[in-house]
Protein backbone atom coordinates (compact mmCIF):
# COMPACT_ATOMS: atom_id res chain seq x y z
CA UNK A 1 0.00 0.00 0.00
CA UNK A 2 1.37 3.43 -1.13
CA UNK A 3 0.86 5.67 2.13
CA UNK A 4 -0.44 9.60 1.68
CA UNK A 5 2.80 10.08 3.98
CA UNK A 6 5.95 8.56 5.43
CA UNK A 7 9.14 9.27 7.35
CA UNK A 8 12.08 9.65 5.41
CA UNK A 9 15.49 7.80 7.94
CA UNK A 10 18.52 7.38 6.18
CA UNK A 11 22.15 5.69 7.72
CA UNK A 12 23.08 9.58 9.02
CA UNK A 13 20.14 9.50 11.28
CA UNK A 14 20.82 6.28 12.62
CA UNK A 15 24.04 6.79 13.15
CA UNK A 16 22.88 10.22 14.89
CA UNK A 17 20.40 8.75 17.17
CA UNK A 18 23.44 6.00 17.96
CA UNK A 19 25.52 8.45 19.06
CA UNK A 20 23.31 9.95 22.11
CA UNK A 21 22.40 6.48 22.85
CA UNK A 22 26.16 5.67 23.70
CA UNK A 23 27.21 9.06 25.51
CA UNK A 24 26.51 10.46 28.97
CA UNK A 25 23.34 11.92 27.79
CA UNK A 26 20.21 11.06 26.74
CA UNK A 27 18.03 13.88 27.91
CA UNK A 28 18.39 17.15 28.89
CA UNK A 29 21.84 17.25 26.89
CA UNK A 30 23.92 18.86 24.45
CA UNK A 31 22.08 17.17 21.35
CA UNK A 32 18.96 19.68 22.17
CA UNK A 33 20.76 23.47 21.92
CA UNK A 34 22.42 21.77 19.23
CA UNK A 35 19.00 21.01 17.69
CA UNK A 36 17.37 24.51 18.40
CA UNK A 37 20.56 26.42 17.04
CA UNK A 38 20.39 24.31 13.70
CA UNK A 39 16.59 25.59 13.43
CA UNK A 40 16.78 28.96 14.84
CA UNK A 41 19.21 29.11 11.76
CA UNK A 42 17.64 28.05 9.32
CA UNK A 43 14.61 30.42 9.97
CA UNK A 44 16.87 33.48 10.62
CA UNK A 45 15.25 33.96 13.94
CA UNK A 46 16.98 34.57 17.13
CA UNK A 47 15.09 31.69 19.63
CA UNK A 48 14.20 28.41 19.31
CA UNK A 49 12.68 25.99 22.07
CA UNK A 50 12.29 22.37 21.28
CA UNK A 51 9.08 20.43 23.05
CA UNK A 52 8.48 17.14 23.35
CA UNK A 53 5.13 17.38 20.21
CA UNK A 54 3.84 19.84 18.60
CA UNK A 55 0.34 20.35 20.25
CA UNK A 56 2.49 20.98 23.63
CA UNK A 57 4.44 23.61 21.73
CA UNK A 58 0.56 25.55 21.17
CA UNK A 59 -0.44 25.40 24.49
CA UNK A 60 2.89 26.47 25.66
CA UNK A 61 2.60 29.74 22.85
CA UNK A 62 -0.94 30.78 24.58
CA UNK A 63 0.32 30.08 27.99
CA UNK A 64 3.10 32.25 27.48
CA UNK A 65 1.16 34.96 25.69
CA UNK A 66 -1.16 34.87 28.67
CA UNK A 67 -4.40 33.63 27.52
CA UNK A 68 -6.95 32.17 30.20
CA UNK A 69 -10.38 32.18 31.41
CA UNK A 70 -12.42 35.34 30.08
CA UNK A 71 -10.04 35.29 27.07
CA UNK A 72 -11.02 34.01 23.10
CA UNK A 73 -8.69 32.63 21.16
CA UNK A 74 -9.63 32.31 17.23
CA UNK A 75 -7.83 29.84 15.25
CA UNK A 76 -9.15 28.19 11.38
CA UNK A 77 -11.73 25.06 11.01
CA UNK A 78 -9.77 23.40 8.60
CA UNK A 79 -6.59 22.00 11.03
CA UNK A 80 -6.52 19.40 13.16
CA UNK A 81 -8.34 19.29 16.83
CA UNK A 82 -4.79 20.39 18.55
CA UNK A 83 -4.55 24.41 16.90
CA UNK A 84 -8.18 24.87 18.92
CA UNK A 85 -7.25 22.79 22.01
CA UNK A 86 -4.24 24.50 22.91
CA UNK A 87 -6.55 27.21 23.91
CA UNK A 88 -8.86 25.41 25.96
CA UNK A 89 -6.08 23.60 27.89
CA UNK A 90 -5.16 27.32 29.18
CA UNK A 91 -9.06 28.25 30.35
CA UNK A 92 -10.12 30.20 27.02
CA UNK A 93 -12.65 30.20 24.53
CA UNK A 94 -12.50 29.21 21.44
CA UNK A 95 -13.79 30.15 18.36
CA UNK A 96 -12.89 29.89 14.52
CA UNK A 97 -12.40 32.23 11.40
CA UNK A 98 -13.68 30.68 8.23
CA UNK A 99 -11.16 29.60 4.99
CA UNK A 100 -10.39 31.21 1.99
CA UNK A 101 -11.62 28.64 -0.99
CA UNK A 102 -8.18 28.75 -2.86
CA UNK A 103 -5.72 28.84 -0.28
CA UNK A 104 -7.54 27.30 2.65
CA UNK A 105 -6.17 28.71 5.34
CA UNK A 106 -8.24 31.75 7.32
CA UNK A 107 -9.79 33.93 5.20
CA UNK A 108 -8.72 37.71 5.38
CA UNK A 109 -12.05 39.08 4.31
CA UNK A 110 -13.46 36.70 7.02
CA UNK A 111 -11.11 37.79 10.15
CA UNK A 112 -11.23 40.98 9.18
CA UNK A 113 -15.58 41.30 9.31
CA UNK A 114 -15.52 38.83 11.84
CA UNK A 115 -13.06 41.26 14.32
CA UNK A 116 -14.86 44.21 13.40
CA UNK A 117 -18.05 42.58 15.10
CA UNK A 118 -16.13 41.25 17.96
CA UNK A 119 -14.66 45.07 18.30
CA UNK A 120 -18.23 46.74 18.35
CA UNK A 121 -19.59 43.96 21.31
CA UNK A 122 -16.17 44.08 23.09
CA UNK A 123 -15.13 40.38 22.29
CA UNK A 124 -11.62 41.07 20.55
CA UNK A 125 -9.67 37.95 20.33
CA UNK A 126 -6.48 37.58 22.73
CA UNK A 127 -4.51 35.22 20.37
CA UNK A 128 -5.58 34.34 16.92
CA UNK A 129 -3.99 31.06 15.87
CA UNK A 130 -3.41 30.75 11.92
CA UNK A 131 -2.28 27.43 10.09
CA UNK A 132 -0.23 26.92 7.73
CA UNK A 133 -2.42 24.65 6.28
CA UNK A 134 -0.55 21.31 3.79
CA UNK A 135 2.37 23.67 3.81
CA UNK A 136 1.37 26.66 2.40
CA UNK A 137 1.95 29.90 4.61
CA UNK A 138 -0.94 32.28 6.07
CA UNK A 139 -1.00 35.78 4.50
CA UNK A 140 0.34 37.35 7.61
CA UNK A 141 1.24 40.66 6.26
CA UNK A 142 -2.51 41.47 6.57
CA UNK A 143 -2.73 39.44 9.64
CA UNK A 144 0.03 41.53 11.02
CA UNK A 145 -1.68 45.02 9.81
CA UNK A 146 -5.29 43.78 11.47
CA UNK A 147 -3.04 42.99 14.58
CA UNK A 148 -1.50 46.74 14.79
CA UNK A 149 -5.40 47.75 14.63
CA UNK A 150 -7.05 45.01 17.27
CA UNK A 151 -4.34 44.25 19.44
CA UNK A 152 -4.24 40.60 19.37
CA UNK A 153 -0.95 38.20 18.90
CA UNK A 154 -0.32 35.64 16.29
CA UNK A 155 0.56 32.51 16.95
CA UNK A 156 1.50 30.82 13.40
CA UNK A 157 0.68 26.95 14.06
CA UNK A 158 3.03 26.18 10.88
CA UNK A 159 3.48 22.66 11.59
CA UNK A 160 2.79 21.87 8.14
CA UNK A 161 5.24 24.40 6.91
CA UNK A 162 8.97 23.79 8.15
CA UNK A 163 10.97 25.26 5.48
CA UNK A 164 8.31 27.27 3.73
CA UNK A 165 8.86 30.63 2.27
CA UNK A 166 6.39 33.72 3.24
CA UNK A 167 7.34 36.99 1.48
CA UNK A 168 11.08 35.19 0.19
CA UNK A 169 11.17 35.13 4.00
CA UNK A 170 11.87 31.53 5.67
CA UNK A 171 8.18 30.97 7.94
CA UNK A 172 9.48 31.18 11.94
CA UNK A 173 11.72 34.30 11.57
CA UNK A 174 9.76 36.12 13.76
CA UNK A 175 9.12 38.67 11.52
CA UNK A 176 5.40 38.72 11.32
CA UNK A 177 4.46 36.38 14.25
CA UNK A 178 5.16 36.61 17.69
CA UNK A 179 5.55 32.25 17.78
CA UNK A 180 5.84 30.09 15.34
CA UNK A 181 4.82 26.69 16.36
CA UNK A 182 6.61 23.56 14.22
CA UNK A 183 5.86 19.75 14.50
CA UNK A 184 8.55 16.94 13.91
CA UNK A 185 6.05 13.97 13.93
CA UNK A 186 7.15 10.95 11.40
CA UNK A 187 4.61 12.60 8.65
CA UNK A 188 5.76 15.88 8.43
CA UNK A 189 8.70 17.77 6.66
CA UNK A 190 11.61 16.56 8.80
CA UNK A 191 10.81 14.42 12.09
CA UNK A 192 12.22 13.67 15.54
CA UNK A 193 9.40 10.94 16.07
CA UNK A 194 7.52 12.43 17.94
CA UNK A 195 8.40 16.50 18.71
CA UNK A 196 7.70 20.38 18.58
CA UNK A 197 9.38 23.60 18.65
CA UNK A 198 8.32 27.34 19.10
CA UNK A 199 10.32 30.36 17.40
CA UNK A 200 10.72 33.80 18.51
CA UNK A 201 12.01 36.96 18.14
CA UNK A 202 11.66 37.83 21.86
CA UNK A 203 14.13 36.81 24.62
CA UNK A 204 11.39 37.25 27.13
CA UNK A 205 8.81 35.15 25.09
CA UNK A 206 11.43 32.59 24.66
CA UNK A 207 12.65 32.90 28.31
CA UNK A 208 9.14 32.07 29.56
CA UNK A 209 8.81 29.32 27.21
CA UNK A 210 11.91 27.48 28.38
CA UNK A 211 10.57 27.71 31.83
CA UNK A 212 7.37 26.44 31.20
CA UNK A 213 8.20 23.33 29.48
CA UNK A 214 10.17 22.45 32.02
CA UNK A 215 8.35 22.49 35.53
CA UNK A 216 8.62 26.09 35.88
CA UNK A 217 11.75 25.33 37.68
CA UNK A 218 14.95 27.43 37.19
CA UNK A 219 18.07 27.11 38.40
CA UNK A 220 19.14 30.56 37.14
CA UNK A 221 19.90 33.47 39.43
CA UNK A 222 18.68 36.06 37.85
CA UNK A 223 14.86 34.48 38.19
CA UNK A 224 15.31 33.28 41.97
CA UNK A 225 14.15 34.31 44.94
CA UNK A 226 17.42 33.27 46.31
CA UNK A 227 20.33 35.56 44.97
CA UNK A 228 23.01 33.31 47.00
CA UNK A 229 21.94 30.08 46.44
CA UNK A 230 24.23 27.07 46.61
CA UNK A 231 25.00 25.20 43.02
CA UNK A 232 22.55 22.14 43.67
CA UNK A 233 19.52 24.81 44.30
CA UNK A 234 16.94 25.42 42.38
CA UNK A 235 13.29 27.39 42.91
CA UNK A 236 9.69 26.70 41.03
CA UNK A 237 9.14 30.42 40.01
CA UNK A 238 5.98 29.31 37.73
CA UNK A 239 3.76 26.76 37.33
CA UNK A 240 5.29 25.13 34.61
CA UNK A 241 4.96 21.30 32.89
CA UNK A 242 7.22 18.29 31.84
CA UNK A 243 7.26 19.11 28.01
CA UNK A 244 10.95 18.38 27.48
CA UNK A 245 12.42 16.51 24.35
CA UNK A 246 15.02 14.11 24.81
CA UNK A 247 18.59 14.28 23.29
CA UNK A 248 17.79 10.83 21.44
CA UNK A 249 15.13 12.91 19.27
CA UNK A 250 17.04 16.03 19.14
CA UNK A 251 20.00 14.10 17.37
CA UNK A 252 17.43 12.78 14.63
CA UNK A 253 16.03 16.10 14.29
CA UNK A 254 19.46 18.00 13.66
CA UNK A 255 20.34 15.12 11.57
CA UNK A 256 17.11 15.73 9.36
CA UNK A 257 17.69 18.99 9.16
CA UNK A 258 20.82 18.75 7.66
CA UNK A 259 18.88 17.47 4.58
CA UNK A 260 15.91 19.69 4.66
CA UNK A 261 16.08 20.89 1.00
CA UNK A 262 16.45 17.79 -0.15
CA UNK A 263 13.58 16.97 1.71
CA UNK A 264 11.56 20.08 -0.18
CA UNK A 265 13.39 19.82 -3.32
CA UNK A 266 12.02 16.54 -3.68
CA UNK A 267 8.42 17.34 -2.33
CA UNK A 268 8.13 20.00 -4.83
CA UNK A 269 9.29 18.03 -7.86
CA UNK A 270 6.21 15.33 -7.03
CA UNK A 271 3.86 18.28 -6.72
CA UNK A 272 4.71 19.81 -10.07
CA UNK A 273 4.31 16.40 -11.83
CA UNK A 274 0.45 16.24 -9.93
CA UNK A 275 -0.04 20.04 -11.38
CA UNK A 276 0.83 18.82 -14.96
CA UNK A 277 -0.34 15.02 -15.23
CA UNK A 278 -3.69 15.97 -13.41
CA UNK A 279 -4.84 18.97 -15.32
CA UNK A 280 -7.67 18.40 -17.19
CA UNK A 281 -8.86 15.76 -14.54
CA UNK A 282 -12.55 16.61 -12.95
CA UNK A 283 -10.86 17.69 -10.05
CA UNK A 284 -9.07 21.02 -8.34
CA UNK A 285 -5.29 20.90 -7.89
CA UNK A 286 -3.35 22.78 -4.82
CA UNK A 287 -3.19 26.46 -5.10
CA UNK A 288 -0.28 28.44 -4.47
CA UNK A 289 -0.53 32.28 -3.35
CA UNK A 290 2.15 34.52 -5.46
CA UNK A 291 3.62 35.86 -2.07
CA UNK A 292 4.54 32.23 -0.84
CA UNK A 293 6.55 28.90 -1.20
CA UNK A 294 4.36 25.92 -0.13
CA UNK A 295 6.72 23.37 1.74
CA UNK A 296 4.31 20.47 0.47
CA UNK A 297 3.62 18.62 3.24
CA UNK A 298 0.34 17.68 1.75
CA UNK A 299 -1.20 17.45 -2.10
CA UNK A 300 -4.93 17.92 -1.12
CA UNK A 301 -7.04 18.07 -4.56
CA UNK A 302 -10.74 18.70 -4.40
CA UNK A 303 -12.99 15.70 -5.94
CA UNK A 304 -16.11 18.52 -6.79
CA UNK A 305 -19.53 18.24 -8.64
CA UNK A 306 -17.39 18.31 -11.82
CA UNK A 307 -16.17 14.55 -11.06
CA UNK A 308 -18.02 11.38 -12.14
CA UNK A 309 -17.31 10.06 -8.95
CA UNK A 310 -17.79 11.54 -4.91
CA UNK A 311 -14.91 12.18 -3.01
CA UNK A 312 -15.63 8.50 -1.28
CA UNK A 313 -15.80 6.60 -4.20
CA UNK A 314 -12.54 7.66 -5.36
CA UNK A 315 -10.85 7.04 -2.03
CA UNK A 316 -12.29 3.58 -1.81
CA UNK A 317 -11.36 3.08 -5.52
CA UNK A 318 -7.65 4.20 -4.93
CA UNK A 319 -7.53 1.90 -2.11
CA UNK A 320 -8.22 -1.01 -4.06
CA UNK A 321 -5.77 0.15 -6.23
CA UNK A 322 -3.05 -0.30 -3.88
CA UNK A 323 -3.08 3.17 -2.61
CA UNK A 324 -3.72 5.22 0.93
CA UNK A 325 -5.14 8.05 0.28
CA UNK A 326 -5.94 10.42 3.84
CA UNK A 327 -8.40 13.81 4.22
CA UNK A 328 -7.44 16.67 6.04
CA UNK A 329 -9.03 17.94 7.60
CA UNK A 330 -12.72 17.41 9.69
CA UNK A 331 -13.41 21.24 10.42
CA UNK A 332 -12.79 21.21 14.04
CA UNK A 333 -16.25 22.58 15.03
CA UNK A 334 -18.18 19.87 13.97
CA UNK A 335 -16.62 17.39 16.20
CA UNK A 336 -18.62 16.35 19.01
CA UNK A 337 -16.76 17.69 21.34
CA UNK A 338 -17.12 21.16 19.96
CA UNK A 339 -20.64 20.96 18.84
CA UNK A 340 -21.51 20.42 22.47
CA UNK A 341 -19.68 23.42 23.15
CA UNK A 342 -22.21 25.43 20.45
CA UNK A 343 -20.92 25.21 17.19
CA UNK A 344 -23.08 23.54 14.35
CA UNK A 345 -22.66 22.75 10.77
CA UNK A 346 -23.11 25.41 8.58
CA UNK A 347 -21.09 27.94 11.14
CA UNK A 348 -18.26 28.07 8.68
CA UNK A 349 -19.21 27.28 4.83
CA UNK A 350 -15.92 27.45 3.21
CA UNK A 351 -14.20 24.99 5.56
CA UNK A 352 -17.55 22.35 5.52
CA UNK A 353 -17.57 22.94 1.24
CA UNK A 354 -13.67 22.16 1.03
CA UNK A 355 -14.02 19.31 3.44
CA UNK A 356 -16.99 17.62 1.80
CA UNK A 357 -14.06 17.37 -1.56
CA UNK A 358 -10.79 17.04 0.01
CA UNK A 359 -8.47 14.52 -0.51
CA UNK A 360 -4.91 13.66 -0.07
CA UNK A 361 -2.46 12.33 -2.31
CA UNK A 362 0.72 10.51 -1.31
CA UNK A 363 3.54 12.83 -0.82
CA UNK A 364 6.59 11.92 0.66
CA UNK A 365 9.82 12.43 -0.50
CA UNK A 366 10.50 8.32 -0.69
CA UNK A 367 7.46 8.28 -3.25
CA UNK A 368 9.34 6.65 -6.29
CA UNK A 369 8.48 8.15 -9.68
CA UNK A 370 6.79 4.77 -10.54
CA UNK A 371 4.62 5.12 -7.03
CA UNK A 372 3.78 8.33 -8.14
CA UNK A 373 2.76 7.10 -11.68
CA UNK A 374 0.48 4.67 -10.45
CA UNK A 375 -1.02 7.14 -8.32
CA UNK A 376 -1.36 9.24 -11.71
CA UNK A 377 -2.85 6.18 -13.95
CA UNK A 378 -5.39 5.02 -11.15
CA UNK A 379 -6.75 8.98 -11.09
CA UNK A 380 -7.13 8.53 -14.28
CA UNK A 381 -8.57 5.61 -15.03
CA UNK A 382 -11.19 6.56 -12.01
CA UNK A 383 -12.06 9.75 -13.24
Amino acid sequence: MIPYARQSIDATDLAAVSEVLTSDWLTQGPAIPRFEQAVADLCGVEHAVAVCNATMALHLACRALEAGPGDVVWTSPNSFVASANCALYCGALVDFVDIDARSYNISIDALRAKLEIAERIGKLPKVLVTVDFAGQPCELGPIAELRERYGFKIVEDASHAVGARYRDTRVGSGELADITVFSFHPVKIVTTAEGGMLLTSSPELARRLRLLRSHGVTRDAALMENKAAEPWEYEQVDLGYNYRLTDIQAALGYSQVARIETFLSRRRAIARRYDEELAGLPLTTPWQHPDSQSSYHLYPVRIGPESPLGRSAVYRALRERGIAPNVHYIPIHTQPYYRARGFSAGDFPQAEAYYREALSLPMYPGLSDDQQGHVIASLKEIL
